[in-house]
């Protein structure tokens, strides 16, 4: 039972702080006009949901964490023909790969990246299990009341509504490929970027910040009165309570810090716990009361937010950094070598995830660290 209880405070606490910070970039995204095609509590998987405009929301399969779907953010040059295989597919409605490479005059491969391309924007929807060849549609469009009530007001025609691989009228292909590629995240300037990379980061920080001020100012917190003995509740100002909170997420950022100081590194590693660690002490803070397991969410919330800022691919730091490389250098970092980037920094953190992991069953199963 024990177990269980741990298990079930674990998926709450990861669960919901992995939830706000992907909440961020798609709050970010959706106030830029990026398309958002998934939005989802859990690890990427089977899932149940609904869909609502171009966004499906829903719950996967392993409920832990979740994710947000942000069109666009592939690395490297675009493809070439996307404005000709756009458009000969939405002409189409459904077509194989071969039929847009015929209809676009280009090879197969050129019409299968184009394709693929398009499927990260959103703009088209890749083959499905049951397709026995490549086959591609053009995604449903259903027109929001906004959209309905704006063209009512502006005297215009209702926007036209489409079934999944429906044919469609393409009069201005090139004004279709515009309206499409501003949707995606890197048709944003820097700082837009910039703003949806850290949006999850500030998601955390923010709600550590207001667990702060509702536990020492509106809850406050029990002391002792060192003449009588007696316990009073002491409630804080909100100044001193956002002070509280600055100096913690200084202490974490301190601590993260010391992971590239050789001189601490073996100290601060030492220090550090892992989804093991989280899930034990998740039940005791949990158990305790109410607000203990908000100071443990706050804690948590915050190591997210700062370890997410390292520089490291491919977490948000790492592509903020290579966001500013691109923006000094003015040039582009390939998908290639952004897949290299991610699986050194994936790797780093596996090794470090896997001295925690051994340090954490040490001293939550054997009891024998120090």
């Amino acid at each position: 039972m024990d177990i269980l209880i741990m298990i079930v405070c674990a998926v709450i606490s990861i669960g919901f702080l992995v939830f706000i910070h992907e909440g961020g970039h798609y709050l970010a995204s959706r106030a830029f006009g990026v398309r958002v095609t998934e939005f989802m509590l859990g690890l990427p998987g089977p899932s149940i949901g609904f869909t609502k405009g171009e966004t499906r929301y829903g719950v996967t399969a392993v409920p832990l964490g979740g994710y947000a779907k942000v069109c666009g953010m592939e690395a490297g040059p675009l493809q070439p023909h996307l404005q000709e295989v756009l458009a000969a597919l939405y002409r189409r409605g459904t077509a194989n790969m071969e039929d847009v490479a015929r209809d676009c005059g280009i090879s197969d491969d050129a019409a299968y990246d184009a394709l693929e391309e398009l499927v990260e924007w959103g703009s088209v929807v890749g083959p499905t299990k049951q397709d026995q060849y490549n086959t591609y549609r053009a995604p449903r469009v259903q027109p929001t009341k906004r959209a309905l009530k704006k063209a009512e007001k502006a005297g215009l025609p209702a926007p036209a509504s489409y079934e999944l691989g429906q044919a469609r009228e393409v009069a201005d292909p090139h004004a279709l490929y515009e309206s499409e590629y501003r949707q995606q995240y890197r048709s944003l300037p820097f700082w837009k970027r910039s703003v949806i990379l850290l949006a999850g980061i500030f998601m955390n920080l923010l709600f550590a910040m207001l667990v702060f001020i509702i536990v020492f100012s509106i809850i406050g917190f029990q002391v002792q009165h060192p003449e009588t003995g007696e316990i009073v509740t002491i409630h804080a100002s909100v100044l001193q309570a956002l002070q509280a909170g600055f100096m913690y997420i200084g202490m974490v950022v301190q601590a993260v810090i010391g992971l590239f100081n050789p001189a601490t590194a073996a100290q601060t590693v030492s220090d550090s716990t892992s989804i093991v660690g989280i899930a034990v002490m998740s039940k005791d803070y949990f158990q305790a009361g109410l607000v203990e397991a908000l100071e443990f969410m706050a804690m948590i919330s915050v190591s997210l937010g700062i370890m997410n800022l390292l520089p490291i691919p491919p977490l948000d730091g790492g592509r903020f950094v290579v966001e500013i490389f691109q923006k000094v250098s003015s040039k582009m970092v390939s998908q290639k070598a952004m897949n290299y980037m991610s699986l050194a920094g994936m790797a780093l953190f596996l090794g470090f995830f896997a001295i925690m992991l051994n340090q954490d069953i040490q001293r939550f199963v054997f009891g024998n660290w120090g």
